[in-house]
Formats: C-alpha cells, sequence, structure tokens
C-alpha cells in the first residue's frame, strides 16, 4: 500500500515543528507563570511572546488575547460571557456555537452557505433587548468564506455585539480584526499547526465580558486556571511560522482546483457545494452521486487516503450535515458529501493521487446510469 495521505486538515493538522520544538523547550523547564521569582517570569514571558504572535495573526493588540482550551472554550466564552439575552446565529455555525446558548435565533443562508444580511437586519429590527451576533469567518465544511464585515455594520447599526468563529481561518487567510469589525474573535492552535488543547479569545478593548471558568485572576480574570505553558507557546510558534508563510495557499488552491476540475470531468453529476462563493484555498466539499458519505470515508481509508464526511466533532460519527441542510441541499444529496482538506503538507502529487483515487471509487462504487453503461 502507498504511504498515508492526510487530506483532513479541516479537522486538525499535523504539528509544525516549530512548534514542537517550542513545546519541547517549555516542557524542560518548570514553573508558575503566575509566581514572581525567575523560573514564574520565564514561564510568564513564554506566554506574553505567544500572545504577541497570535495578536499579529489577527491584526490585534496583544492585550486583547484571552488564552482558552481551544476553539470551543473560546466560542463558549464569547457567546456566554457577552451576557447577552438574545444570541443571533447562522445556520451553518460549528456546533460549539450552536449549543453554547439555548433560544439561539437562526440567520438563513442562502443555497451558497452565505449568510443573507437583510435576512440579519430583518432579525434585529424585531426586537430591541441587547444582543449578539455570532457569525464564522469561514466554513469548517464548505470552505464558504463570509461577509463578516457587512454583518458587523449591520449588526452594530441595531446596537448588537458580534463575536466571528475564524478557528478555520487562521494562517489560511489574511484578515485583521479592526478590518471585520467583529468585537471577539476566536482561534485554535491545532487549526493551523499548533497543539490540540489551547486557542485564544480576541476581545477588542471596550468589550466587556465576564469568565465562564472562575477562581484565579489569569488571563485578566477572563479565564481561570494556570495557563498551559507549553501549549501556548506552541500555539505562538506555529502562529508565527503561519503568518510568515501565508503566501503559501495561493498554490494550495491550485490543487484544490485541480482537485475539482478532474471530479467535474469524471463525473459531470457530481456536486462541489460552496463552488459559487469565496472559498477558503484548502477545501472542497464534494458529493459522489449515489454512493453514502460513509462509504466513501471508509473506501477511502482503505486506500490509504485520509477524508471526512464534515465536521470532526461527533466522536467519529458520521450524520447529516446541518450545513449543507441549510443550503437546501437535499438528504440525498448531502449524504453522498465528503469534504477533502489540504494543508500547509500538501504537495501537487497528493492532489492528483486523490483525484485518481476518486474517479476509481466512482468508477466501482456509483450506481450506473443507462448513458455510462452504453459508454462503457
Amino acid at each position: 500500500m502507498a504511504e498515508p495521505l492526510y487530506l483532513d486538515h479541516n479537522a486538525t493538522t499535523p504539528l509544525r515543528p516549530v512548534a514542537q520544538r517550542a513545546i519541547a523547550d517549555a516542557f524542560a523547564a518548570t514553573g508558575n507563570p503566575s509566581s514572581v521569582h525567575g523560573f514564574g517570569r520565564a514561564q510568564r514571558r513564554l506566554i506574553e511572546d505567544a500572545r504577541e504572535a497570535v495578536a499579529a495573526l489577527a491584526g490585534a493588540s496583544a492585550e486583547s488575547v484571552v488564552f482558552t482550551s481551544g476553539g470551543t472554550e473560546a466560542n463558549t466564552l464569547a457567546l456566554l460571557g457577552a451576557g447577552c439575552r438574545r444570541v443571533l446565529v447562522s445556520a451553518v455555525e460549528h456546533d460549539s456555537v450552536l449549543a453554547a446558548t439555548e433560544g439561539a435565533v437562526t440567520i438563513p443562508v442562502d443555497g451558497n452557505g452565505v449568510v443573507e444580511v437583510p435576512a440579519l437586519e430583518a432579525l434585529l429590527a424585531e426586537a430591541h433587548t441587547p444582543a449578539l451576533v455570532s457569525v464564522m469567518l469561514a466554513n469548517n465544511e464548505t470552505g464558504v468564506i463570509q461577509p463578516v464585515a457587512a454583518v458587523a455594520e449591520a449588526a452594530h447599526r441595531f446596537g448588537a455585539l458580534v463575536h466571528c468563529d475564524a478557528v478555520q481561518c487562521a494562517g489560511k487567510l489574511a484578515f485583521a480584526i479592526d478590518d471585520l469589525g467583529v468585537d471577539m474573535l476566536s482561534l485554535s492552535a491545532h487549526k493551523l499547526g499548533g497543539p490540540q488543547g489551547t486557542g485564544a479569545l480576541i476581545v477588542r478593548a471596550g468589550t466587556e465580558i465576564s469568565p465562564v471558568i472562575r477562581g484565579g485572576g489569569q488571563e485578566r480574570g477572563l479565564r481561570a486556571g494556570t495557563e498551559a505553558v507549553a501549549l501556548i507557546a506552541g500555539f505562538g510558534a506555529a502562529a508565527a511560522e503561519a503568518d510568515e508563510t501565508g503566501s503559501a495557499w495561493a498554490e494550495i488552491e491550485t490543487y484544490r482546483d485541480r482537485i475539482e476540475a478532474h471530479v467535474a470531468n469524471a463525473a459531470p453529476d457530481a456536486r462541489i457545494f460552496g463552488r459559487g462563493a469565496p472559498r477558503l484555498a484548502n477545501t472542497s466539499c464534494l458529493a459522489m452521486p449515489g454512493v453514502a458519505n460513509e462509504v466513501q470515508v471508509m473506501a477511502f481509508d482503505l486506500t490509504g487516503i485520509a477524508i471526512s464526511a464534515g465536521a470532526a466533532c461527533s466522536s467519529g460519527t458520521v450524520g447529516p450535515s446541518h450545513v449543507l441542510a441549510a443550503m437546501g441541499v437535499p438528504e440525498a444529496g448531502a449524504g453522498s458529501a465528503i469534504r477533502v482538506s489540504l494543508g500547509w503538507t500538501t504537495c501537487a502529487d497528493d492532489a492528483d493521487r486523490f483525484a485518481a483515487a476518486w474517479t476509481s471509487l466512482y468508477e466501482r462504487l456509483a450506481p450506473r446510469a443507462p448513458d455510462r453503461t452504453r459508454a462503457a
């Protein structure tokens, strides 16, 4: 069998060597970063250096970065900490946003999965209670990029706060929190080559939130508990390298386009979801007609290729995609969709290998239409 090929980078991407070294160096030291002696100050320096690197990646100030255990906690801190009685979330948000509050109002999306800003304005006009709007920067399943700046402008006109889950974008798409106009923004280290177990919520100056985890005064009193110094150091190292190598995604996009062109040529009845909207350079959501996504995931795995059937947040289960359902995709089409997500380790040969494997599986597994039978 050929070497395993990893094409599930939106679930998690491999640890960058620079991050691995930073983690190892930090683990070799000791000291509590809240201690005032030399050991503690050295640990504090590692955290603050990482804070500056993470802030730079998002065009933010270091003082605005609050380290968390990951993107899910960052999203929860934003949605619960804001203390707004009315929360509005897009229909295609990550489950960690959808499940953070009860009774959230759903903002509809169009057929490409793009938030309908006029619909958001109408929803905001219905009530005059303090509101929080949460719209992701790019979708984890389709890669579709949302008009977050327009969302923020509309929400602020109605006096609402705005949170943005930018977990999938950091290191793949250049952005600055001020340009987006949002009040809070979530990041996760393991999506950009840092370690699993750490993330951040960026809170713009003047935005007031309350802690969800209480007990100590760490992270400006917004996240109690001794910081995971080694993981945070790895986060910072990965953020710095991702910031420096951002131009590489233009080449990654050509690999994604090669895959999609090959699929469209091999199977004119295949669908590429979100293709009509701006997308992340690395993400493709493909439907193989008549073949269940669970079958595809297993079949690709047997060939040594790792892909997924959507978000990797359901303990290994494969279920209906709420993202595709919100886009109006029929259940049969959604049930045949897989996600291919490229990353910083992907090369041209990887894209060609996947495309060839997809065609082989399609010819072997897809139901034979009459015209295909005649062609054979």
